[in-house]
């Protein structure tokens, strides 16, 4: 009976061995996948607007499309590139490139949001999220007691200040992301709700209407699960036509 009870007991700390390693293991993969998704969103195409020699064939027929559906909403010259800019487009100064479906530039990653790399934002925002929440419990159970609050101060003043930035950066992203989603879900990029005041197709419009909302499960499906460009100026003319 001893034997079996010390093999069992052997059995049974082998495998907590086996999965100690576990959770650094996905911690550290989860780090990996932020830093990735950072580089990623930082130096992809947030979908500027090309000139007519850098366009592909598709391109120019989406282009040629757009021109004929908004023929009452004609394009506008941009003043800084000189380029056709489609509806909800803006010229980027940080990026000197104008961006089709601007949300906003991002100091973080250095890059403009846009339509191309929106969604992977999004994605960027989650993970790191995870990340900071997982880093909370590791960076408490590293805190050592000691008999005075000087003599505490002194041992984890480093990891103090370290769950101090942990924590700000935190309820920084947490807001992001919860300012991004309602975004989103009204289909409003972050310069339109910022300056639709000033905005020419949206001064056109009522105070409380959208013209690109499509109700908020239908934006939530249309951003996170269609790909490839919108002729948001089509959009723009069938609800514009509805709402008359």
């Amino acid at each position: 009976k001893t034997c079996l009870s010390y093999l069992s007991i052997s059995d049974l700390y082998n495998q907590e061995n086996k999965w100690i390693y576990l959770k650094p293991l996905l911690f550290i993969l989860t780090v990996l996948c932020s830093v990735g998704l950072y580089f990623s969103v930082s130096l992809m195409d947030p979908g500027y607007v090309l000139s007519d020699s850098e366009k592909t064939f598709s391109e120019l027929a989406e282009q040629e499309t757009s021109t004929m559906t908004s023929s009452t909403v004609p394009m506008r010259r941009c003043g800084y590139c000189l380029l056709k800019r489609p509806m909800r487009a803006r010229h980027c100064k940080s990026c000197n490139r104008c961006v089709r479906r601007y949300d906003h530039h991002c100091p973080w990653i250095e890059n403009c949001v846009g339509e191309k790399n929106h969604r992977v934002f999004m994605l960027y925002l989650v993970v790191q999220l995870v990340v900071l929440l997982w880093a909370f419990p590791l960076a408490w159970s590293g805190f050592h007691s000691e008999a005075t609050w000087s003599e505490w101060l002194r041992v984890n003043i480093f990891l103090l200040l370290a769950f101090i930035l942990i924590s700000i950066v935190t309820v920084v992203v947490c807001l992001l992301i919860v300012c991004q989603l309602y975004l989103i879900s009204c289909n409003y990029t972050t310069w339109e709700f910022m300056s639709s005041y000033r905005i020419s197709y949206l001064k056109q419009c009522d105070l409380d209407s959208n013209p690109f909302d499509r109700g908020i499960v239908q934006n939530l499906w249309n951003f996170f699960c269609t790909h490839g460009p919108v002729t948001w100026e089509r959009v723009y003319l069938r609800n514009s036509y509805n709402t008359v």
